[in-house]
């Protein structure tokens, strides 16, 4: 499959997809971490592009309600944001997995179908992340682990602080190919270039 992973600058995602076989690129305007199949620019400019599958992770600056006490400063910002998840979710593209953390999309746009932790995929943290999906089935624990830290959310602040809170575990990365890439459906959507 021609898998699009929007909004990866890390390649995790994109590197358990493709050690599948599959034709995995990520795009983020920012470079990848680890060199591979990776688009330099706005996922905008491709989603037209014939992906059978997007995961997307939309920036969630705007979104989480981890900031909710900065809300009422960040009108114009949050629409863009909001804006931005809907092109996500009505991509023409017949899968498709959005994953945020718990934020306004639930109340302004839609609940998601799945919130999953990072402990049910073989990390012993807490992470909250919601899945909106599309044509895809909910994700299923793989490994059960003990231990419930809060690492994420209580890194100190720091320049690099947004770019650590935003990875992909490596457990549900390869949750998503293992149990994503094989997803046939009855009928193909066209898509349109």
């Amino acid at each position: 499959m021609k898998i699009l992973i929007a909004c990866e600058y890390s390649g995790t995602v994109r590197e358990a997809f493709s050690k599948l076989g599959h034709d995995a690129w990520s795009c983020d305007i920012l470079e990848t971490e680890i060199p591979g199949n990776h688009l330099q620019c706005d996922v905008r400019e491709i989603l037209g592009d014939g992906w059978d599958m997007m995961i997307a992770h939309p920036p969630c600056t705007h979104l989480a309600v981890s900031g909710a006490r900065w809300f009422k400063d960040k009108k114009v910002e949050q629409a863009e944001a909001l804006e931005f998840v809907g092109l996500l979710l009505n991509a023409p593209i017949e899968r498709i997995a959005l994953e945020n953390p718990i934020s306004i999309i639930s109340s302004r746009i839609r609940k998601p179908d799945q919130i999953i932790q990072p402990w049910q995929y073989g990390h012993g943290e807490t992470k909250a992340t919601c899945l909106w999906l599309q044509n895809l089935p909910k994700l299923q624990p793989t490994n059960i682990v003990e231990g419930r830290e809060q690492r994420i959310w209580k890194m100190p602040p720091g320049e690099n602080r947004w770019k650590e809170r935003s990875r992909t575990f490596e457990g549900i990365a390869q949750a998503m190919a293992n149990q994503w890439g094989n997803v046939q459906t009855e009928t193909k959507r066209s898509i349109c270039a």
